[in-house]
Formats: structure tokens, sequence, C-alpha cells
């Protein structure tokens, strides 16, 4: 029986991609090692297209037949006529010629799979995620100088460097006083999945690579990886990935995990959390994490996403425009009225519409909320990811977008936004607390026919400039958002009438 080994280096071999600890991929892998005799098979991590999971890949002297959601007894087939020393594409979903040493997964022409580009994404679904042989750790030999030099922008609601240089963050923590402290805030209970689950899950020794690279910028003495308390799986495969590169990274992680909590991921009330305190709630600012963070030591916060970018600037840094104004690229997960969720990556020069062709959608397109649950609304993805771009279009950069469908009714999709906002929130300021709450009953009193739009305009512009929290800043914009596109359908509420005819029991 085949032992599992290392992806790398291998021109023939069986790669079975899952998402998480599914029953399903659990029986594929089983019946893929049952058949193999000589023929490696090998469990990588999720590709970020969920529609072909898990998705079986048979490759030999560079070339790779992809299965999607394959039976049992069909994978033992397959890996049967692999032994035979044939690849199998008769009935393959796609078949890629490709470098028979490739350390990223091959790009069908069409399909999900096809859709952005597979740069950071590239060894998510290829390379066994625990297995540091298959990585090329840059941490360890090469000047993280390319990384600060790229001019990368942080990425993701948990960074404290959010669509700002994360250089600058490293350089003040490296000059101030005290041992400097790097921390990956992976905590994240918005239901909303994203870019960081698929590199935790498919690259996690990425990430873990940039968060060394980073240490040794900063000459952090400790660093620590953040996560939710109720991913137990994601606990485990880390833990499982952190002891396994213990002997190889100059800075080993530790692992803990926080409440699982929206604000908790907030980088300022991560730290907060991490501290053990009672109440997680943002801390005031200045001073910034950087001069006074963890334990009162200087911090660097980034998510995971910004880590492997950081990894790859280091490992690439050829493939960094350091004269762009957001260089590197976007990880997009869409996500909403869709039959399965889907995370890419798009250039610069893409659009978010690009996205949308990597999913399946339940009906017609109608609208989407692009940034997260306190996202912006709009009609059109013909938007560039970058930062610059989507903050332009009155859009979110969290890296997630929604779309719904024409049954969805605008008007009970901010409402549910904004009710969401008013229980999350820290309460620790006033715009936060009271504006999340007077935001709510003005959209109540739309279903009693008062409709003050410049009221909620003025308080969104109050909450936007005076909140000391990310969720009461970035609550008003869902409502906005849609006002400006769907304003006539907020009026036909006031009237009784509800467009998409999903408000019935309300007016």
């Amino acid at each position: 029986m085949t032992q599992e080994t290392t992806a790398l280096g291998r021109s023939t071999a069986v790669r079975v991609s899952t998402d998480g600890r599914s029953q399903s991929g659990d029986r594929v892998h089983s019946a893929a090692r049952a058949a193999a005799d000589s023929v490696p098979v090998i469990r990588t991590g999720p590709t970020g297209i969920t529609a072909a999971t898990p998705l079986v890949m048979i490759t030999s002297s560079g070339r790779t037949a992809f299965y999607g959601d394959p039976s049992p007894a069909t994978v033992r087939d397959l890996v049967e006529e692999l032994e035979e020393g044939t690849v199998p594409t008769a009935d393959a979903d796609a078949v890629v010629e490709h470098d028979p040493e490739a350390a990223s997964l091959p790009v069908p022409e069409s399909g999900p799979l096809s859709v952005g580009r597979r740069d950071v994404l590239g060894p998510c679904g290829w390379v066994a995620p625990l297995e540091p042989a298959d990585w090329s750790f840059v941490s360890t030999a090469q000047t993280p100088d390319a990384a600060a030099e790229a001019g990368l922008l942080g990425r993701g609601r948990g960074d404290a460097a959010t669509d700002e240089p994360v250089a600058s963050a490293w350089e003040t923590a490296s000059k101030t006083d005290g041992d400097p402290v790097v921390v990956c805030n992976a905590n994240d209970a918005s239901d909303l999945p994203t870019g960081d689950d698929t590199l935790l899950s498919g690259a996690p020794m990425a990430v873990l690579d940039g968060i060394a690279a980073v240490a040794e910028y900063v000459d952090a003495g400790d660093a620590v990886v953040y996560v939710n308390e109720s991913r137990t799986d994601l606990y485990a495969d880390l833990r499982e990935a952190i002891d396994a590169a213990a002997d190889i990274l100059p800075i080993v992680p530790q692992l803990v995990a926080g409440p699982d909590e929206f604000r908790a991921s907030e980088p300022t009330a991560a730290l907060e959390a991490l501290e053990g305190a009672d109440r997680t709630e943002p801390r005031l600012q200045p001073p910034s994490p950087a001069k006074r963070g963890l334990y009162s030591r200087p911090t660097v916060i980034h998510t995971p996403r910004t880590f492997a970018h950081v990894q790859r600037a280091v490992a690439e840094p050829e493939s960094f425009d350091a004269d762009a104004a957001d260089p590197g690229t976007r990880i997009v997960t869409v996500t909403g009225d869709v039959d399965d969720p889907a995370t890419v990556e798009l250039g610069s020069s893409g659009s978010l519409a690009t996205a949308h062709g990597a999913v399946e959608m339940d009906g017609a397109f109608k609208m989407a909320c692009v940034g997260g649950v306190l996202g912006g609304i709009t009609r059109n993805l013909d938007v560039a990811p970058t930062a610059q771009s989507l903050r332009a279009a009155g859009l979110g950069t969290d890296g997630v977008v929604e779309l719904f469908d024409t049954d969805r009714c605008a008007v009970e999709t901010v409402g549910q936004r904004a009710r969401f906002a008013a229980k999350e929130n820290s309460g620790r300021c006033v715009p936060g607390r009271e504006g999340t709450k007077q935001l709510a009953e003005l959209l109540r009193d739309i279903y009693q026919g008062s409709f003050e739009s410049e009221k909620i305009r003025e308080l969104g512009r109050v909450m936007r400039q005076s909140s000391n929290c990310q969720i009461g800043a970035h609550a008003p914009r869902p409502v906005t958002t849609a006002i400006d596109e769907f304003e006539p359908e907020f009026r036909a509420h006031t009237d009784g009438r509800c467009p998409s005819g999903t408000c019935t029991e309300k007016l």
C-alpha cells in the first residue's frame, strides 16, 4: 500500500483536493489509496473552487486529468489505469499539459478553475498542505527587504494596515522601544468564507513563511496565530503545520484560539482578546498597534492573505510592480445566492465581474454586496479589485463578493445588516453603540411609511467620521449605497409595496 509522500518532484501522482474533513473527501481519498500500489496518493487542501469538491487529479509526466466529485468506484478504476502507465482522460472534466515539476496547480482552459490567476493561490489544491518538504521557505535564506520594497498593502478587515503600505507598520514597529511581536489575525466570525480560509487550509506553510519573514524584518521575538475557538478542525491542522515546520522556520508562532465573535477580529479587539480581557472591544487609537500593541509591545498585525502575499513578494519580487497603486493580486471569495462559493485571485487590471464566472447563480443577478457583511451594495461589478477602485466605487475591500438574485429585496437585505451591526458593535463609542441602533430604526420606519433619506445619509456621515470601531464606521455603507442604487425600491416600501415580493408579511 502506498504511503503519503511529498507532492513535489513526483512526475506521477494522484492528488485528492477536499474542503475540510468531509466524509465524501475521506471516501474518495481512501478509495484512491486502496487502489494504488506504486503511485503516490496525496491529499491536498482546497483549490478554492468548491463546485467540484472533492477534486481528483491524475498526473503523469506533465499531464493532469481533472475529475470533479467522482465516486469511490470511479476513483479506483482511474488509479488502476494510472498504475498501468496511462493517464485516464476519456471522461475527464479537463486535461492539462504542464511542467512535470510544477509547484502550482495546472490551470484548465475553461471552467471555474480557469477564472482569474493562481499566483498566491497556486499551491492550494496541489501541494500537500502539512508537508514542509513540499515548500521552498524564503524566511530561512532570503532577505525580506523585497516585500517591504514591493509596496504591498494590507488585505482584509482583520489587518491593522488594511489598504495601507505594510512596510510603514514594519518600520514603526522596528523603531519603537520594546521587543516587537507579529500577529497573524485569522479570527473571522462573519459566517462568510474568505480567501484566508483557503490559504490556511491549502497553503499554511506559505502563511507561516510570511509570518517568519516579517518577524525577521522587525526582529520580533514572538509570533502568534489567532483563530476562532469554534474552528477546531482548522486549529488542529494549523497545530500540525506549525509543529511540522518548527525545525525549519526561524520563528515558531504560538497558536491561540479567541472568541467566536465578529467584533473579535478587529485588530485592536484581537489584542484585547489575546491579553485575556473580560470584554472584547477595540482600543482607542492612536497609538497604533505598531507602537503599542500586545502587552504594550510594538506589534505587527496582518491577515493570512497579507502574509501569503509577503511570502510571494520575497520569493518572486519580479511578480510585484512596485510602481502600482496596489501591487500584487487580490483574493476574492464569491458567495451569496450561488450553487457553490468560490475563491479566486484577480490581478489589478482585472474586474470583479470576472469572479462572477467562477460560480453558478440560483437565479438572475440583481445586486452584489462587495466587501463583507458591511460592504457596499452595487449593480455594477465592472470594478477593478484594487483598494483604490473599490473605495472610489463606495465598496468594501475585505475580499468577499455576495451575489444576490432578483428574489432579494434591497431594503430587507440592508436592514438585516443594520440589525447585525447594532447587535455586534462593542458599545464602546456613542456613534457605534447608538448610531447603529438609530440606523436600524430608520430602516424599520420605512415599513411604516417614513423614508428619511437625508437623515440616514447624515447619520452615516457622522458614524463614518467619529466611530472608534470598524463596525460603527462601516455600518452605514450597505444602506447608503443601496439607496444610491435602489431608491425607488425604498420609496415603494413606504407605499406598502415590495417590488421583489419578499416583504409582504412586513408591509
